[in-house]
C-alpha cells in the first residue's frame, strides 16, 4: 500500500470518529475534538486525491467510514445488531476493495508503459 492509499484509509478512519462526535459530542471539548477529526480527515483526502483518481478515492472513503460508522454505533453506542446491516456493509466493503484493486491495476499499467 503506497501512502497516498495510507492517507485515504486514515482518513476513512477519522471520519468514523468525526461523524460519531457529529451525533454524541456534548460538550465544548468533544465538539472541538469533532471539528479537528474534520479538518485532518478531509486534509488527508485532498492530499491523496493530488495522486490518486478523486472518484475512487472519495468512494473508498466514505465506503470506510459509512462502514466503520455503522460498526462503531453497533458496537460502542447500543445501536441494535441486524443482520441486514452487516450483509449490506459487507457487500459495500467488497465494492470499495475491488476499486481499490482495479485502480492499483490500472495504476500499475500507466507505470509498465510509461
Amino acid at each position: 500500500m503506497n501512502r497516498n492509499w495510507l492517507y485515504v484509509f486514515i482518513g476513512g478512519i477519522i471520519e468514523i470518529v468525526w461523524v460519531s462526535g457529529l451525533k454524541h459530542a456534548s460538550n465544548l471539548w468533544e465538539w472541538a475534538l469533532t471539528a479537528a477529526a474534520i479538518i485532518i480527515s478531509f486534509a488527508l483526502i485532498i492530499a491523496a486525491s493530488k495522486r490518486l483518481p478523486v472518484g475512487t478515492v472519495y468512494a473508498v472513503f466514505t465506503g470506510i467510514g459509512t462502514a466503520g460508522t455503522v460498526l462503531a454505533e453497533m458496537l460502542l453506542f447500543g445501536e441494535p445488531f441486524r443482520l441486514a446491516k452487516i450483509l449490506l456493509i459487507g457487500l459495500l466493503l467488497c465494492g470499495v476493495i475491488g476499486l481499490k484493486l482495479v485502480t492499483d491495476q490500472q495504476e500499475e499499467a500507466k507505470e509498465g508503459v510509461a
